[in-house]
């Protein structure tokens, strides 16, 4: 069954902004990516492709944990309750400099080192 799928699809091709979560030595290390570029790669089933510009701490983190948790959000989506919805996306990644995918993110973001993959093993509404 698809790990995106349904209304969490709808949140993800709605967001403005995508909070991406990973562990550190010091803790939770938090950057972000805008929803337009993970919508211009295609977001799959069970796979969202990022383009990474810096994301130094977030690769050295992965390299140790690749566990990531990513934050979408859309008050374009209905919710439960009112207009707002949200998702909790959790998963694993990685950082690739080079292959295929590094060079179709780079087609598209010219300024990108590379593609942060993360393959979906959960999503879970938060609103």
């Amino acid at each position: 069954m698809a790990k995106i799928g349904g209304q969490c699809r709808e949140v993800c091709e709605a967001t403005e902004f995508v909070a991406i979560v990973t562990s550190g030595e010091d803790g939770p290390h938090v950057v972000g990516n805008w929803g337009e570029y993970m919508r211009t790669l295609g977001i799959g089933e069970d796979m969202i492709v990022f383009p990474a510009g810096r994301y130094h701490q977030t690769e050295m983190n992965l390299r140790n944990n690749n566990r990531v948790q990513l934050l979408v959000a859309s008050k374009k989506v209905q919710g439960s309750m009112k207009p707002g919805q949200g998702f909790r996306i959790e998963g694993i990644a990685r950082i690739l400099t080079s292959g295929e995918v590094v060079d179709r993110v780079k087609s598209k973001f010219p300024w990108a080192r590379g593609a942060m993959i993360v393959e979906v093993t959960a999503a879970k509404a938060l609103l």
